[in-house]
């Protein structure tokens, strides 16, 4: 089940790309850091990678806008 899941979740950050026009450098940041989620809620693993919560943060930004150029058109 999990891994239906998972594979899943990677379409969707996938289809950014085509939907948004997001670079796949920038929704691999957004599969790398839900992994790294998982982890540490289902097997305790919690180290917090700084890099990766900065990089997560401005590819949500960068979401935001790209979906809020969306509403205007």
């Amino acid at each position: 089940m999990s891994r239906t899941r998972s594979g899943s979740r990677y379409l969707v950050f996938q289809c950014l790309q085509h939907t948004i026009d997001l670079p796949n450098e920038q929704w691999r940041v957004l599969d790398q850091a839900h992994r790294k989620r998982n982890l540490a809620e289902y097997e305790g693993y919690m180290r917090i990678d700084e890099q990766l919560v900065a990089a997560l943060v401005r590819v949500a930004r960068e979401v935001a806008k790209r979906v809020n150029e969306l509403a205007n058109l």
